[in-house]
Order: structure tokens, then C-alpha cells, then sequence
């Protein structure tokens, strides 16, 4: 029998209550709350993040993976809001996981404060140790639920304005590569969850603003001789892209939307997706939840193959 994974990213919950103006002006969060409030027609929607919440409620899956930007400014606000949106879904602490994005990250203070780790602490637990202290908690994290192995990580750390890019550093890459070839997981299928894709972003400056540092190294721990899901978020794009690894198994990038965002473009509206996975086959199928916004409602929909980059 097949387990199903819901995969949702990129909430983006922005809440300014109680918080004191120069928070705001003097650091970094002046040019996030600007970017998020000058674009046109790309609008994130509390109450879609709710009808998801009802949506996934309906579903029930067996597990739901959160690959990070829950947050938009990593203010104390914005981390409660994301925490009672987690708890909505109404399940066990053990069937979440979530990991961090370059906005749950996103000042230095935030990283000072490990305020990730704290407020979703029982959402990042793991049941091996071989995780290593980073700023948004211990990392990687596996969680060994019947047929997978969910191994969550940390591609956020803070940044300069304007700039999204991630890294991994090889502590973290190293007990990665101990968690792929544990015999629990090695039993299981593993997903491995960031918030920074394995593949670049289009564009000459794409690596460089909005990529993952140290991508190489990472697709070559990846790159393990064995199937695995990787899950994403960050590009606002959903996707589904099988990568040949070099020892002949497949690598699957799996790109989920911005839970919130509505958007003209029909591959990032605002979505989540489902996978069907068992222990023999691997991936048996995937397909998104998306929002129709004429009806209000989700509705399935195919996840595009291909690349589905983005600059």
C-alpha cells in the first residue's frame, strides 16, 4: 500500500503586529516588506493558505513536508502565525516536517535567536543522530516513517539584500552522506527536503543570487546509486524533473508552488502537490492540488515535466 506525501512551500505569512518600526527600517526586512508589497498582480493571500489548510484536512495524507519560507520576515509574529497554520492541519507533530528557507533566515538576528529551531522544534526532530548545530536547528533530521525516509535540511542563512542564494556547507553534506547509507534508510525510499532546488536558476546572475552555494557537492551526495525524492519550494514554481544520476539511478526534483501565491501563470499558482510512494516501486505517481481562483476551490492538476527553471 502506497504512503501519501503532501508537499507544500513558500506561505510567506507576513504579520507586522506589535512590531516596533525600526525593526523595519534598518536592516534588511525594509527591502522584503517593499519587494512583497510592490508587485503587481503576484499577490499572496491569507485565506488561500487557509483553504489549503482545509483542502490538505480533507485529503489526509500520511505526511505533510514543508520546504521552508513559512515566514516573510522572520519576525516573532509571522513565526506564530506559521506555527497555528501547522497546527490547523490537525496532526501529530510525527507527520509534519518542515525545514527552513532564506526567509525564516532572513536577518542575522533571527539567526542569533534560532528562532526557526524553537518555534517548529517538534516538527524537526530526528530519529537518528547525525544531525550537526546549525543556525535553524539540527540538521539533517531523519524521520523513519513506514516506506520513507524523510531527511530535512538547512540551505538558509542570512544574506545581503536583494540576494536569496543558499548553502549547505559540508558538515551538513557530510552527515547527509552518513544518513543516505544508514541501513534504516538505505530500507526505505529517502525524500530529502530543502528549501534551495538541485539545479540552478536560469539566468547569468541566477546561480549567484538565488542558488545553492555548494550545488555540486550536494547533487554528488545525492548522486548515490539509489532513487531519491528531492523536494523544493523557493522558485514558486511546481515541477517534476528526473535527473540521471551518474551510477545509473534517478534523482527526482520535485518543485512545489508558493502556498499563497496567486499568480497569472498557471504553474505558479498558488498549489500543493501529492506523491504516492511505497517501498518497492518508488515514486508511483505525483500530481498538484491547485487553486482555482474563479471557484475557490482545489482541484487536481498535472505536475509539467521537465525543467520548469526559473530566473
Amino acid at each position: 500500500m502506497s504512503i501519501v506525501l503532501a508537499h507544500l512551500s513558500d506561505p510567506h505569512i507576513l504579520d507586522l503586529r506589535g512590531v516596533p518600526l525600526h525593526r523595519m527600517l534598518l536592516n534588511k526586512r525594509l527591502t522584503g516588506w517593499l519587494n512583497l508589497r510592490l508587485k503587481r498582480g503576484h499577490k499572496h493571500r491569507p485565506s488561500v493558505v487557509e483553504a489549503m489548510m482545509a483542502d490538505l484536512r480533507a485529503l489526509a495524507p500520511d505526511h505533510v513536508a514543508i520546504t521552508g519560507d513559512l515566514t516573510n520576515l522572520a519576525l516573532e509574529p509571522e513565526f506564530e502565525a506559521a506555527l497555528a497554520m501547522i497546527e490547523r492541519l490537525g496532526m501529530h507533530p510525527s507527520q509534519v516536517s518542515v525545514v527552513p528557507g532564506n526567509h525564516d533566515l532572513y536577518t542575522e538576528g533571527s539567526r542569533r535567536s534560532r528562532r526557526f529551531g524553537t518555534y517548529f522544534e517538534k516538527y524537526i526532530t530526528s530519529d537518528l543522530d547525525l544531525a550537526v548545530e546549525l543556525p535553524g536547528g539540527r540538521f539533517p533530521y531523519v524521520r523513519l516513517r513506514d516506506d520513507l525516509a524523510l531527511i530535512g535540511l538547512s540551505s538558509a542563512v542570512p544574506r545581503l539584500p536583494l540576494i536569496a542564494s543558499g548553502r549547505l556547507g559540508e558538515a551538513q553534506r557530510r552527515a547527509l552522506r552518513e544518513a543516505l547509507d544508514h541501513p534504516e534508510v538505505r530500507s526505505r525510499v529517502p525524500v530529502v527536503l530543502s528549501h534551495h532546488p538541485i539545479v540552478d536558476p536560469l539566468g547569468r546572475l541566477g546561480p549567484l543570487m538565488r542558488g545553492l552555494e555548494d550545488l555540486a557537492d550536494f547533487r554528488d551526495v545525492l548522486d548515490h546509486g539509489r532513487d531519491v525524492l528531492a523536494l523544493h519550494g523557493h522558485w514558486h514554481r511546481r515541477g517534476h524533473e528526473r535527473l540521471a544520476g551518474a551510477r545509473g539511478a534517478t534523482i527526482h526534483r520535485l518543485g512545489a508552488t508558493s502556498a499563497s501565491l496567486v499568480h497569472h501563470d498557471e504553474e505558479k499558482m498558488a498549489s500543493y502537490n501529492v506523491y504516492e510512494i511505497d517501498r518497492a516501486s518508488g515514486l508511483v505517481r505525483a500530481h498538484a492540488r491547485v487553486w482555482n481562483a474563479a471557484t475557490e476551490r482545489f482541484e487536481d492538476a498535472a505536475l509539467p515535466d521537465g525543467a520548469g527553471q526559473t530566473g
